[in-house]
């Protein structure tokens, strides 16, 4: 792995200028490498950062990856690491016309990775150095333990299996509130439940002091307002700034996440000799929290990058003599499949949507309300603010909103103008065997089976009883995989220091003698409200090591609670 020549240097210069001049946003500084197909092989395995701890399951990833691609070479264009400054990985083999079009998709993700609101943690941190660091201190805690240095591997898996549950949004949002937003929180606390739950005020008091607020913030303006209301309510209840800052405070300290909650409350990891711990629980951490925004804009992040290589290369000189070639490689790229996802084609044929929607006025109430279909495609108030929408997506959305942005009259004609369509498995009778047919061509069905697809971690809840650690997992229509519940369980009684209680839902077959997982195709080939599954809420507890299980209340197919 050694950095790009001067002149492939000068190339991504160049490519720099014209993005700008587009409109993309990104840090003067950039590091771009050249790398082999068997460095790839190793730099997948780390998630694309060399930097990162080692762990055995890393080592067991490199080798299956070049037992893949002993059969089945293949050959990766590149790869970004979102740092400070961006890293970028080329194949050694790119030749500078492939590169001109890689250099316009790699700045792509650099200025969606320095400008997405969800990368908003990750953007003043080098971590490819703090994995470096993370690295050695992993390295110094193994020859600490000397011939108990299993245990830092062990802790490692363990905080691994429960590295999902991380508190994302919360961490997210803890230094993304703006002064007015403090504010903001402060009078939603006063009237929402100070008044009511501390002052016990009357409804006349309550009606008095919206009307003084509003006086306020009309005589003042609204930041000058918020600052008079409250001093004048000094007066009248001089113990609300206690309280709030209290509320603040305590608000502040709870534990976002499972991992967080047992670094902080658990009588094992929070013994003298336990303390190192801690510090391996954390690097798991915060890595996970590195990674969180990654796989939550993978459409999203694709496409954009997707949109601009396309847009770049083609307006660029160095596409003369290269535009087949170029074809070539963008169908292959951007292609829509019809079974499995394709992040890349469906991310840019969203954002191609929605810059036509946008540039044509079709974003507005008044589109919203035509139904016939020949006036839907006639629409067109040629706004030009095409490109203006796509720089707020950029912003402000992820996988999630992007998928389910649209209306669904809207995404109808997504749909049906792509030929897009949901593939479903059946048993074919008389052969036996599955086959695939076209399920449906709604775009309230399309939309649902790429929901499905998206990250979306279980929502589980925690609070200690006792010496037991119980955990609630809030059925979303996901079922928890069932094979590694022993396991996790496991890692999180030891890591806790005593029993663990978990509740869940399963989806169980009724024909069936054991409760194995649901098979994934289970309900393609028997249908949602079959009687052939049935779910039930259970209980299993880990105590001294051994796992127990009870049902707790079965359901109906069609009962989802």
């Amino acid at each position: 792995m050694e950095l790009i020549s001067n002149h492939a240097k000068q190339i991504m210069e160049s490519c720099k200028a014209k993005a700008r001049a587009a409109g993309l946003k990104f840090s003067d500084e950039t590091m771009e490498y050249i790398v082999t197909n068997r460095d790839l092989i190793w730099l997948s395995a780390k998630n694309n950062v060399p930097t990162l701890y080692d762990y055995w399951l890393d080592d067991v990833g490199v080798i299956k990856d070049k037992t893949v691609y002993k059969f089945y070479p293949n050959n990766p264009y590149e790869t970004v690491i979102n740092s400070r400054p961006p890293l970028s990985y080329y194949n050694d083999n790119n030749p500078d016309w492939l590169n001109v079009m890689l250099f316009y998709h790699v700045l792509g993700h650099i200025d969606f990775l320095q400008n997405n609101r969800y990368f908003e943690e990750t953007r003043n941190d080098d971590f490819v150095g703090q994995a470096l660091a993370d690295k050695r201190l992993i390295a110094e805690l193994r020859q600490e333990q000397g011939q108990e240095s299993r245990w830092v591997d062990y802790v490692i898996e363990f905080s691994r299996g429960i590295d999902n549950l991380v508190g994302f949004y919360s961490e997210l949002n803890k230094n993304d509130l703006p002064t007015m937003n403090q504010e903001q929180e402060k009078v939603d606390f006063y009237f929402g439940g100070f008044l009511g739950e501390f002052a016990q005020a009357k409804s006349r008091d309550y009606d008095e002091e919206v009307a003084r607020h509003n006086q306020c913030i009309r005589e003042f303006g609204q930041t000058t307002g918020i600052s008079v209301f409250f001093e004048d309510s000094k007066k009248k209840y001089p113990e609300f700034a206690k309280i709030f800052e209290k509320r603040t405070r305590e608000k502040k300290t709870k534990p976002n996440d499972l991992l967080q909650f047992l670094m902080e409350n658990s009588p094992v990891i929070n013994q003298g000799k336990n303390n190192w711990m801690k510090k391996v629980m954390q690097v798991v951490r915060s890595t996970s929290l590195y990674f969180q925004p990654q796989i939550r804009t993978k459409i999203l992040n694709e496409g954009w990058a997707s949109f601009w290589h396309d847009k770049l290369f083609m307006e660029d000189d160095r596409i003369t003599g290269h535009g087949a070639d170029y074809a070539k490689l963008n169908a292959g790229v951007v292609s829509m499949s019809h079974i499995g996802l394709n992040p890349y084609a469906l991310g840019l044929k969203l954002i191609d949507c929605l810059y036509e929607l946008a540039a044509k006025g079709k974003l507005n109430y008044n589109f919203e309300k035509i139904k016939d279909q020949h006036q839907r495609k006639q629409f067109d108030q040629q706004t030009g603010r095409g490109l203006d929408y796509l720089f707020f997506i950029r912003e402000n959305f992820n996988d999630s909103t992007l998928i389910n942005f649209l209306s669904d009259e809207d995404f109808q004609d997504f749909v049906a103008k792509n030929q897009l369509f949901v593939m479903g498995t059946r048993l074919n009778p008389d052969t036996k065997r599955q086959e695939h047919y076209i399920k449906s061509r709604r775009a309230t069905d399309y939309r649902q089976m790429i929901n499905n697809h998206l990250y979306h971690p279980p929502h589980i809840t925690f609070e200690k009883a006792e010496e037991a650690l119980c955990l609630t997992h809030h059925f979303e229509g996901k079922p928890l995989l069932a094979k590694h519940i022993p396991n996790t369980m496991l890692g999180i009684e030891y890591l806790w220091g005593g029993p663990v209680v978990l509740e869940t839902t399963e989806i169980v077959l009724t024909d069936a003698d054991d409760d194995d997982d649901l098979p994934p195709q289970y309900r393609q080939l028997y249908g949602e409200d079959s009687d052939c599954w049935k779910q039930q809420r259970v209980r299993y507890t880990m105590e001294k090591r051994k796992l127990s299980k009870k049902i707790i209340k079965e359901a109906s197919p069609q009962n989802t609670g």
